[in-house]
């Protein structure tokens, strides 16, 4: 029983660790401290989504489950959208 509760207790940290990713991710916004299109705040915004997604594996959720997956491919398209256009600039310069 002591290791179902380990993991229970693991999948919480990492629940913790994706939701002050993203929250982190939105301050840093507000505050000018990050741009919504920057590599910084792509970042955090996925690396939020996947923390919270393997924390959905050990207690599922739906809801939670769908809005993840959209954070995370949200996040990808501004990663790619955000790569393309660094190498377009490169190629420019």
């Amino acid at each position: 029983m002591q290791g179902r509760n380990d993991s229970m207790m693991l999948s919480d940290v990492i629940g913790l660790t994706g939701v002050a990713c993203v929250l982190s991710a939105f301050f840093l916004l507000q505050i000018e401290k990050v741009r919504s299109d920057g590599l910084g705040y792509l970042l955090l915004n996925l690396c939020g989504a996947v923390l919270l997604l393997v924390s959905l594996m050990v207690t599922f959720n739906l809801a939670s489950f769908v809005i993840e997956i959209c954070w995370l491919s949200i996040s990808l398209f501004g990663l790619t959208k955000w790569a393309l256009r660094r190498r377009r600039e490169r190629s420019n310069s």
